[in-house]
């Protein structure tokens, strides 16, 4: 029986470089479940979408990525490119791994194999952001360049505290941004302090969501809208309502939808899962529904 043929794209340099000292133990248990594994280690940023761009439909029976979101995000845009439909497994190895853990797949390198060896499967929404794509955010403002701005180095040796650190430092230079919102629900116009449209239980690792306000394959996004406040109780009221998970605050927007238009943007500095992305005068934000086959836990049955 011919094995079935499996590609891993690895970053080599995600999280702590953990990925190095666990290449060989993620390649035997593959390889152990049946598969014919080949190994392909990114060497710079853009590396793996345009590897995975090379892909052909049918060469391969899995995918699986290895690294942080933003190694997953370049698959996934390079795949959707390539128009290829392929179920994809995926090993967090980076320092949040923030889809991965609404997701439930396991933080351990060694399980999440075992996971992405394995037979069980969910269909994934993802996201299209003008030309490029995204598989759990398109954010904006405060906080936002922390994902893209905190040195590896830095991320390798604190972890997620990296992100609070270079998230301090930008707190001086938050300024609100004033741009239009328009969907089929709703238009709004204001300044803000934060935007994200996301298809996640989570977003920066600070704001999260509460489990009935998210399905990741409805064919709907999340938007989160942070209007710039008026005073200091503003301004508390919207920290305790992104802290306690209470998003009907003044000044908080929380809404679904599956396709927005953002115009007055150029300039303003987005993150696709956690990697740099400039707006524009206009760009069009439209969920993908159930574009992503992706291995996962297999869902514990209730007892009866």
């Amino acid at each position: 029986m011919n094995e079935k043929k499996l590609f891993i794209i690895v970053n080599p340099f995600s999280g702590k470089a953990k990925m190095v000292t666990n290449l060989m133990a993620v390649t035997q248990i593959l390889s152990d479940s049946g598969f014919e594994v080949t190994v392909y280690p990114t060497k710079k940023a853009g590396d793996a979408t345009l590897r995975a761009s090379e892909i052909k439909d049918g060469e391969y029976d899995r995918i699986v990525v290895c690294g942080g979101d933003g190694t997953l995000n370049e698959v996934i845009t390079g795949l959707m490119r390539a128009n290829v439909s392929c179920k994809i497994g995926y090993i967090p190895a980076g320092t949040l791994n923030e889809w991965s853990l609404g997701l439930k797949i396991p933080r351990s390198i060694p399980d999440a194999a075992r996971v992405a060896a394995g037979d069980f499967e969910v269909r994934l929404d993802i996201g299209k952001f003008a030309d490029r794509y995204f598989s759990y955010t398109a954010s904006f403002g405060a906080f936002t360049e922390v994902s893209y701005s905190a040195p590896q180095e830095a991320k390798n040796v604190l972890g997620q505290a990296a992100y609070f650190f270079e998230g301090i430092k930008s707190l001086g230079n938050i300024k609100p941004v004033h741009l239009k919102f328009e969907c089929e629900e709703k238009t709004i116009e204001d300044d803000f302090l934060f935007g994200a449209v996301s298809n996640s239980m989570s977003v920066g690792g600070i704001v999260k969501f509460k489990e009935n306000l998210v399905k990741l394959n409805d064919g709907l996004f999340e938007v989160l809208l942070i209007k710039n406040p008026k005073n200091i109780l503003q301004f508390q009221s919207i920290l305790e309502g992104i802290l306690r998970g209470d998003l009907k605050r003044e000044q908080i927007e929380f809404f679904h939808t599956k396709k927005i238009t953002v115009t007055g943007g150029r300039g303003v500095a987005w993150t696709l899962d956690g990697e740099f992305a400039p707006g524009k005068d206009e760009l069009v934000i439209e969920n993908i529904p159930s574009a992503l086959w992706l291995v996962s836990p297999e869902e514990e049955k209730e007892s009866e």
